[in-house]
């Protein structure tokens, strides 16, 4: 048997066409070329392939056991291109081929959704690289040019290097699960007592806030490298620790979790800014992107999402 040959991408959408269309006289209306030349097209095809792709024995041309397995194939190599061919336009145009943004893990999960989703709607061809990462990670990654755009809460001392917008605050609140300790107590808590159990306290890997410590009470402590991890240990009632109040909502409406009173840090407002490089231009798409944070977060974030 010989090997197969290359067939065209030309073959393969004509190929794609008269079974979306129902048949050659269709395809050839949609193609706007003779019926002849679509038959003509599909045998030199299936000559390229050393295989049989249509049974023509029916008024209607159908798909041969070796046709369904190929059929596949042929959407996919067309589409790929269609896709390198949109890529390229917009190229040409000048949007970029990526945009890489870093998300502070404090962030509501359902905003940032919100605004990758109208990214994506926006801008199809551009590549979207997304990290999500604690406190001085965000201002790391942008400053040493990993990620284009950083939506974090915390500032290094050289935010002069930086082009900074606040764009509003998620609000963090004291929890722990109602069997804890802590939970049993009539408010306010003072610190002295709070310092007496575990906190659970998540982990900045960043060497731009290394040796320091933000919002930490308790002598002991757990250091977590993610927020799903400390939500589900604060839940099991294995610590106390400040939350995100939009992740721990619904918790505190069922009772999984508690709002601690405690005396010196009932809640407070953990503030969010867009930051940048201030020598590096975003492309078309970061700047959709920026634009697109700077006028929606306010508000979604005062709504508390």
């Amino acid at each position: 048997m010989r090997e197969p040959g290359q067939p065209s991408l030309d073959q393969l959408r004509v190929f794609v066409a008269v079974i979306d269309a129902g048949g050659f006289a269709h395809a050839a209306r949609q193609l706007h070329r003779t019926q002849s030349v679509i038959s003509y097209t599909i045998a030199n095809l299936e000559e390229q392939l050393n295989v049989v792709l249509l049974d023509r024995s029916k008024r209607k041309p159908t798909l041969t056991d070796a046709g369904k397995a190929l059929l596949a194939d042929a959407r996919t190599v067309a589409l790929k291109v269609d896709a390198m061919r949109a890529r390229a336009k917009a190229l040409a145009g000048g949007l970029e081929a990526e945009v890489s943004v870093v998300v502070d893990v404090m962030f509501p999960t359902c905003v940032l959704v919100r605004m990758l989703e109208a990214f994506q709607a926006q801008f199809p061809t551009v590549a979207l690289r997304l990290r999500i990462e604690g406190m001085g990670m965000v201002t790391q990654l942008v400053q040493d040019g990993s990620c284009h755009l950083g939506v974090g809460g915390w500032m290094s001392s050289g935010a002069d290097a930086f082009e900074r917008l606040a764009v509003g605050y998620v609000r963090l609140i004291p929890v722990a699960a109602p069997a804890h300790a802590l939970a049993q107590m009539a408010g306010p808590i003072p610190p002295a007592v709070a310092r007496e159990h575990v906190q659970l306290v998540l982990s900045d890997h960043s060497s731009l806030t290394e040796g320091q410590d933000f919002g930490v009470l308790g002598l002991r402590n757990w250091r977590l490298g993610d927020l799903g991890s400390k939500h589900a240990l604060l839940r099991a009632g294995l610590g106390w620790g400040n939350m995100p109040e939009s992740m721990v909502r619904d918790d505190l409406a069922s009772g999984r979790l508690v709002h601690l009173p405690l005396s010196v840090d009932r809640g407070e407002d953990y503030p969010i800014y867009l930051i940048q490089r201030a020598d590096t231009a975003p492309g078309q798409a970061g700047k959709w992107l920026t634009e697109r944070f700077a006028e929606q977060l306010p508000l979604l974030l005062e709504r508390g999402f």
